[in-house]
């Protein structure tokens, strides 16, 4: 990735955690995951402006297709986690495909963030309120890490897609569409 890390950890089990942290970075210091920690100024304002992903993407100075956008569906009635990379979208058929379900519809926006703990554009894979089934994008092994929110807007934690799909127990298939 062509850009500056802004904190790189791994941490030992019972480490305290960075201040500043969230309960994302939480899990990955208590997991003893290597990860680095990039923060960027985010400002809705500015024109450029088109969605939290393409704007951490943009801050970052890395491809869209390595930064990835967490999104919670309903799959049959449960709640469902999606992480699929910010330059493409989310294929519902897949989804539900992917986890067992027959059909799946984007989550209430209010009922992701009381389930999950974080607020729109600052939804984590990682360090949810309550562990919801997941599914990763089978695109994120194309690459050696990937980039997901580290829990608020204008935080991203970078992570090996392997990392990724073990610390949240995600199903990986193709569940993106470009």
């Amino acid at each position: 990735m062509a850009r500056k890390p802004q904190q790189h950890a791994k941490a030992a089990k019972g480490k305290k955690q960075p201040s500043g942290g969230t309960p994302a970075t939480v899990v990955l210091t208590e997991a003893g995951t290597d990860f680095t920690l990039h923060s960027y100024p985010h400002d809705p304002a500015d024109p450029a402006y088109t969605s939290y992903g393409e704007e951490a993407a943009r801050a970052l100075g890395v491809a869209p297709e390595q930064v990835f956008k967490t999104l919670v569906a309903d799959v049959d009635g449960a709640l469902t986690v999606a992480i699929v990379p910010v330059s493409g979208s989310l294929d519902l058929k897949a989804l539900a495909a992917a986890v067992g379900g027959k059909r799946a519809t984007m989550a209430d926006p209010v009922a992701a963030e009381r389930v999950t703990g974080y607020v729109r554009g600052g939804i984590s894979p990682l360090g949810q309120r309550r562990r919801l089934r997941t599914a990763l994008d089978a695109s994120a092994a194309g690459h050696a890490t990937v980039c997901v929110s580290a829990g608020r807007r204008g935080l991203e934690v970078e992570l090996s897609p392997t990392d990724l799909a073990a610390l949240t127990d995600a199903v990986i298939a193709p569940i993106a569409r470009a």
